[in-house]
């Protein structure tokens, strides 16, 4: 991949760019091998069983360019002529102008976003929404927010500094609807966010709906998820579909003992799942069968919300429950934080999808106590991870893959299943 922008010296948040690719994923790879090193131990004897060396599976590639499905856009200029991209790299937060670089032609975005681009630079100027001003702190529209799903339906949220120009927005938004379902990719969410302080996040606590649904559907290996305005999504959909699809794979082969992957230590039947920080659930819905009890808990109330109202659609809501809380307790508490239903039973699996600071030493420590047989870790650093997986010593580490979620940077998630020895 070439970026006009990264030669230009506007953009560096491609370190890698330039690096072959399949340079990058050997590089993510032995990244990953170095600092798993030591959990990756050579075939070991346990109950008279021999149990064999972990499980070291090729890296999951992704398209070199043309894969994010979201966009947290600066947004800088006039309201006349609004550039959508980043602030000036090159200088001080503390001392910024307020100068941005238009990047609405990155590669990085998924085909069809340049054109949600465009057409929210248009509503911009037509509504007269002032670009916040770093320096002087006036102004009014902070960041625009655009979600694209595989349905090529989107999600656009707009980040204002105060509710002064929330009614000019909102006569606007037909005419940006009107244009987005012209031209094939209708805004079937369109809110605002509201961020009144002057900090260096890209939006507030509260979200106004202005227009369509309260949820986007991202469809996921035939799974409509449902994507609430501050809910997380990874943002590389084709390899989420790969991550996903591999943890249910290794799950059902741990449960039925496969053949080609047959543990010597045998199957553990599956009955019980336990989804901590499970976002919109989707781990907790590939994970989900017939015979299964599904219980996915995360912060965020509305990533709860919208993962209840998929489990309706789906009519798992008997057997996929979601709480909302403090994921890291979990194993702490018999029954969920708030909840009138009945107690959790003991889960068969836990699979864990925490943010870059891992999962810690509360719930690390608590996974060690407990009798849960296979946990199943996704981790988007590999440093925490291994930081976890050492006070887990009860845990044999049996498979390992590196998913390319980020192509031009050296950061990568990797999945893992965990077998209690």
């Amino acid at each position: 991949m070439q970026c006009p922008h990264f030669d230009a010296g506007r953009c560096r948040s491609c370190a890698l760019m330039g690096v072959p690719y399949a340079d990058q994923l050997t590089r993510a790879d032995g990244e990953v091998r170095a600092l798993l090193a030591e959990h990756v131990r050579p075939a070991e004897t346990a109950g008279g069983a021999t149990l064999p060396a972990p499980r070291w599976e090729p890296p999951s590639a992704s398209v070199e360019s043309g894969f994010r499905n979201k966009a947290k856009l600066v947004v800088t200029g006039t309201a006349a002529e609004p550039r959508l991209g980043i602030l000036d790299p090159d200088q001080h937060p503390r001392h910024h102008d307020g100068t941005g670089h238009d990047l609405r032609d990155c590669g990085l975005y998924e085909p069809g976003m340049q054109t949600v681009f465009d057409a929210v630079a248009r509503s911009i100027a037509r509504a007269g929404l002032t670009p916040y001003d770093v320096a002087s702190r006036t102004g009014e529209l902070k960041n625009v927010i655009v979600t694209l799903s595989p349905d090529a339906e989107c999600m656009v949220r707009f980040v204002l500094r105060s509710t002064a120009q929330l009614e000019a927005l909102r006569a606007e938004v037909p005419a940006l609807r009107g244009e987005l379902d012209a031209a094939g990719v209708p805004a079937v969410v369109v809110t605002a966010n509201l961020l009144p302080r002057h900090v260096a996040l890209p939006e507030g606590e509260e979200e106004v709906h202005l227009a369509g649904d309260r949820t986007l559907t991202m469809r996921i290996n035939g799974i409509g998820l449902r994507l609430r305005p501050q809910g997380f999504f990874q943002t590389n959909t084709q390899v989420t579909s790969a991550l996903y699809a591999a943890a249910a794979d290794w799950v059902e082969e741990a449960s039925a003992g496969h053949e080609a992957h047959k543990d010597p230590a045998g199957a553990v039947p599956v009955h019980r799942v336990w989804d901590l920080y499970c976002g919109v659930g989707g781990f907790a819905f590939h994970l989900a069968g017939e015979d299964r009890q599904v219980w996915g808990q995360e912060a965020s109330a509305e990533a709860i919300a919208a993962a209840r109202t998929t489990a309706a659609e789906l009519g798992l809501a008997d057997r996929v429950r979601f709480d909302a809380g403090d994921a890291t307790r979990a194993l702490s508490s018999a029954t969920p934080s708030g909840s009138d239903d009945p107690p959790v039973p003991s889960p068969d699996v836990v699979v864990v999808n925490p943010p870059r600071r891992g999962i810690g030493a509360e719930l690390s420590e608590a996974l060690e106590a407990s009798a849960v047989p296979l946990v199943v870790y996704s981790s988007c650093n590999a440093k925490t991870l291994a930081q976890d997986l050492a006070r887990m010593p009860s845990y044999r580490l049996e498979r390992v893959r590196v998913f390319d979620m980020f192509p031009q940077t050296a950061h990568a998630e990797t999945l893992v299943l965990l077998r209690r020895r």
